[in-house]
């Protein structure tokens, strides 16, 4: 499989930060259904017990930016491979912000339930897709605001190193409770190619194999990547080429998904 151009230097498109409710579109994949697990709860109070170890092994930085390193490794596994994933990305403390975040808005119910398809064609299929979510918007919290600044450096990494030209980012947190999934599916829409790359951030606390809810990659030609939810491990790949799915787990998994787009 071959990447997207790299860019030799400079950047090619600039824009701010901006979140914009668009879904994910699905196209036709697998109907095969799980073994029922059994769950387990992760609650808001075991997160908050992590908080003081972590702010104190862990204090804030005054950059969250990624290390350069960390850009040449997602630009170069996207060029060679149209994916990559890596550990650490975010910084421990924002990490554990934004999973308690997440897990207040599930717990006060006040995320919605995700619908597939786009514009006039949106609908909820709980068979197909089992996620709640709500989007981002910038001035909603400290952790937030920093999440999409990280965000902003990456964005320009990829113009710089691949010549994208990215514009804009969008971005929601998804909430799957125990045994919920999301049938394998292409982001880009049909009729609507301005998402170019997806990313997707974990922010879920000791995270172990036996709970499932692996993102599964499904590479052109190749065998499937399983990545497992852990946090601060992001996910990044094309979002017109990679076909992939949500495994469902036996614990709340948490995230944030996004896509760079360009314009339309």
């Amino acid at each position: 499989m071959h990447g997207p151009m790299r860019r030799p230097r400079g950047e090619l498109a600039t824009g701010p930060v901006r979140s914009r409710c668009y879904y994910l579109s699905f196209r036709s994949g697998s109907s095969c259904r799980y073994p029922p697990r059994t769950p387990v709860r992760i609650s808001i109070q075991h997160l908050r017990s992590k908080e003081q170890a972590v702010t104190r092994s862990h204090p804030p930085a005054r950059s969250d930016a990624p290390g350069d390193e960390h850009h040449r490794h997602i630009v170069d596994s996207i060029h060679d491979h149209g994916w990559s994933e890596l550990d650490n990305f975010l910084p421990p403390d924002l990490t554990l912000a934004l999973a308690l975040e997440c897990a207040a808005l599930a717990a006060a119910g006040t995320l919605t339930m995700a619908r597939v398809g786009h514009g006039a064609a949106r609908s909820l299929q709980r068979d197909v897709r089992g996620d709640r979510i709500q989007w981002l918007e910038a001035g909603q919290s400290e952790a937030r605001d920093r999440y999409l600044a990280i965000m902003e450096m990456l964005r320009i990494a990829l113009n710089r190193g691949l010549f994208l030209g990215l514009d804009e980012y969008e971005s929601h947190f998804a909430y799957y409770a125990p045994g919920a999934s999301y049938l394998r599916h292409r982001d880009q829409f049909r009729d609507d190619d301005s998402r170019t790359v997806s990313i997707i951030v974990y922010l879920n606390a000791d995270w172990l194999p036996e709970h499932g809810g692996a993102l599964r990659l499904h590479p052109e030609g190749l065998s499937t990547q399983d990545i497992s939810p852990v946090g601060s491990r992001v996910a990044v790949f094309l979002s017109a080429d990679m076909l992939h799915e949500v495994l469902p787990a036996t614990r709340d998994r948490m995230s944030l998904t996004g896509w760079f787009r360009r314009r339309s």
